[in-house]
């Protein structure tokens, strides 16, 4: 058998040959390289056989983030926590080598993701296949840092490979990735010194995690009945961070939506915080299975001092607003992104430090120095991880078009669909008074200060005044000024954003767009001079005609009117200055037709609402799907409570129609029924009146002439009794008839 270094020789041999024969030297020299790497794989798989490694949870975030480092790391090399493996050889060589982890482990749900990281994963098994999958695993860790139902099953775990240690086919390792909020309530031997976890027998829980120290304490226990066989391990985290978040998601997703002005801090935010990223707690989980320490229980935290303040304020000031507003802790409960098991990391006062990873290891750590100092790092992971950070950038729209003729309520339904910004002038001029009534009114004495208030409330009349001046407006350039810098804000460069009716004129579009530090007369290549950050993707073009707009107005309740500013004289003067300013050659519609800026243009006729919904389908092929957000948990679970409420509500409205048109019915039925008694008991009375009119004659004609003989007849015939009475009666009505003359 080959060692590794004959086999390297090899594939010098190999690349020398490819160098003498001249023609095709780089195939061969690949060719020897490659052959030399295949040789040096089958040795390392021989010599250093993967490890089997299960993780509870594998579609969690922490044990996800696990097991894609682990699956990284590969024989005979150390993995940074970034991901790059760190190795003397080739590049080509270091990538063919082989794995040192095989992972395996549970998911709490089915899904269509794909894992190439896991070998093979595990769905709802009973306790007799679970165990028999932790025994054919060379390293069990168990998570419990997100899911506190974990503790049980960890428990259980870590018993019953105890218990099965005489039937161990080799040393097995189990590895509890436990939490500092079992250091929660643990006071430090001196304030000025973190705890350590040297004292780590010292430690008090939270009272929301006595089962995690409890079940820190039976593994460790467990480890010392023959370390040899069956080695544990404790590693207690910190608040975990990087990759995409997880404690700290709402901080940064609130930051990024943009839909706070300040972004909430729970309490006093003084309370230090120790953290780690979750590339950094992968790589001390690394060494522990690679070393196996004397030390069974561990720290993994960074060197960061942070306060909550700090971290949320470095979160804020990156993707958000860059403002914070403290709140009573007790409002952290009412929000329905955060956990109560997240609350109370978040609210932890720990100053730490991990002695033991110092120590004993040469971390390459990630972060060090913490989440503060690397926000930049970690910010661009969030948007790596989240697909926030794609080729297609955040929706940019301008809606254009003449006074009243619905670019307000279009801005707000798109803005509504694809969760963006909607940008005012109205708005813009408010908000920018406001803060600088606010700077004034909360300015620090002192004579520096005093100077700045005096500028800022100078600055504050002089805009006011030019409201007055301008009809509720600015001019033009401090008006430009204003929406550029709202555009690259934070909230509307990360979301995207509807920049409702601005740009009014061809003048104020290049002053917006354009990069006047590289003017250039060569048009053609103007669409790179412009602030990409900021240059609208689609400009909706609405169009309609004066007589439409007019009536439009005219039906307006009053209120809108003078809330809109659209008493006659004055729109109309809008509506001529509008038509005016797009007549000419120099139009904005132009200005971004020259630029390949997508235009849709969309004559509006109509307000009813089935022709306003064809019009926003229109809007939505267009401009495409969302490439924001998605609709978090609870909106979900609200987008499903309403379509079943509405469902039920169609279906109780369906019920009680048809139970409302079934009651008429029988109605109109007994109606019918009884008009038609009626109409028959007037055609008898009839029938019978003129039955009775048509035999009065002959009845008196009867009564006259036949009957009184006849009854005579009859009378004598049942006095005679004869044989034949028909014949008698005959013969008695002959004789008698009073017209025999």
């Amino acid at each position: 058998m080959l060692s590794s270094g004959e086999a390297s020789l090899i594939g010098r041999c190999f690349a020398r040959e490819g160098q003498l024969h001249g023609n095709g030297a780089p195939t061969a020299l690949a060719k020897g390289c490659k052959r030399a790497t295949m040789a040096e794989t089958r040795i390392e798989k021989l010599r250093h056989p993967p490890k089997r490694v299960f993780i509870n949870n594998i579609d969690s975030y922490a044990s996800k983030c696990i097991a894609k480092f682990l699956c990284e790391c590969v024989v005979g090399a150390t993995v940074d926590p970034d991901g790059q493996v760190d190795s003397m050889e080739d590049t080509v060589v270091t990538h063919s080598r082989a794995r040192a982890f095989h992972i395996v482990g549970t998911v709490s749900d089915r899904c269509d993701e794909d894992r190439p990281y896991v070998l093979e994963e595990y769905f709802q098994l009973n306790r007799d296949e679970l165990l028999s999958k932790l025994m054919d695993c060379d390293v069990v860790i168990y998570n419990i840092t997100q899911h506190a139902e974990q503790v049980e099953e960890a428990l259980w775990a870590v018993s019953a490979l105890h218990n099965e240690m005489s039937h161990f086919s080799g040393p097995k390792m189990f590895i509890l990735v436990s939490t500092v909020m079992t250091w929660a309530c643990s006071k430090p031997v001196n304030h000025d010194v973190p705890v350590t976890d040297e004292i780590f027998w010292r430690r008090r829980a939270h009272p929301n995690f006595k089962p995690h120290i409890d079940l820190e304490r039976r593994v460790v226990k467990m480890g010392k009945t023959n370390r040899t066989l069956f080695s544990t391990y404790v590693v207690a985290s910190g608040l975990q961070y990087g990759m995409g978040e997880q404690t700290f998601h709402f901080f940064f997703k609130t930051s990024w939506l943009g839909q706070e002005q300040e972004i909430p801090v729970f309490g006093d935010g003084n309370n230090i915080v120790p953290t780690i990223h979750i590339n950094d707690l992968a790589c001390v989980i690394q060494n522990v299975i690679e070393h196996q320490p004397k030390p069974y229980y561990l720290l993994a935290v960074d060197d960061s001092n942070n306060t909550m303040e700090d971290i949320v304020k470095a979160v804020a000031s990156s993707l958000g607003p860059g403002k914070i507003q403290k709140r009573p802790f007790e409002e952290a409960f009412l929000t329905q992104d955060l956990s109560v098991m997240e609350i109370d990391s978040l609210l932890v006062n720990l100053h730490m430090e991990a002695v033991h990873l110092k120590e004993l290891y040469s971390i390459s750590w990630l972060c060090e120095s913490g989440l503060v100092e690397n926000i930049d790092l970690v910010v661009e992971e969030y948007k790596q991880t989240r697909g926030l950070l794609c080729s297609l950038q955040p929706i940019r729209l301008c809606v254009l078009g003449p006074p009243a003729v619905g670019k307000s309520t279009l801005s707000r339904q798109i803005c509504k669909y694809y969760k963006l910004h909607h940008i005012t002038l109205k708005e813009i001029i408010s908000d920018t008074i406001s803060q600088l009534e606010d700077k004034v009114k909360n300015a620090d004495p002192g004579a520096e200060n005093e100077d700045s208030a005096a500028e800022t409330k100078e600055l504050l009349n002089s805009l006011k005044d030019s409201v007055e001046q301008y009809g509720g407006l600015w001019d033009d350039p401090l008006l430009v000024k204003v929406v550029k810098e709202k555009l690259m804000s934070n909230p509307c460069r990360n979301q995207g954003f509807v920049l409702d009716g601005f740009p009014k004129t061809c003048e104020q579009a290049k002053e917006l767009f354009y990069s006047e530090e590289h003017e250039t007369e060569d048009r053609t290549s103007q669409i790179s001079l412009c602030s990409k950050k900021i240059m609208p993707e689609f400009v909706l073009c609405l169009d309609a005609s004066d007589a439409f707009l007019k009536d439009r107005v005219m039906n307006l309740p009053e209120r809108l009117v003078q809330e809109l500013n659209y008493r006659q004289e004055h729109f109309l003067r809008r509506l001529a200055r509008y038509r005016e300013n797009n007549v000419e050659d120099e139009t904005v519609v132009n200005y971004f037709d020259e630029l390949d800026i997508s235009l849709l243009f969309l004559e509006i006729t109509s307000s009813h609402e089935p022709d306003c919904l064809l019009l926003m389908q229109k809007i939505f092929d267009t401009v495409g799907q969302p490439r924001n957000y998605g609709p978090s948990s609870q909106e979900v679970e609200e987008g499903e409570r309403r379509k079943a409420e509405e469902r039920m509500r169609r279906e109780a409205q369906e019920k009680a129609e048809e139970e409302r048109w079934e009651a008429e019915e029988a109605k109109q039925g007994a109606a019918h029924w009884e008009q038609w008694t009626k109409d028959l008991e007037k055609v008898r009375q009839q029938e019978e009146e003129l039955l009775e009119a048509q035999t009065v004659a002959m009845r008196n004609y009867l009564m006259e002439h036949v009957m009184p003989t006849l009854t005579q007849g009859l009378i004598e015939c049942c006095v005679a009794q004869p044989q034949d009475p028909v014949d008698f009666l005959a013969e008695f009505l002959i004789k008698n008839s009073p017209f025999n003359y």
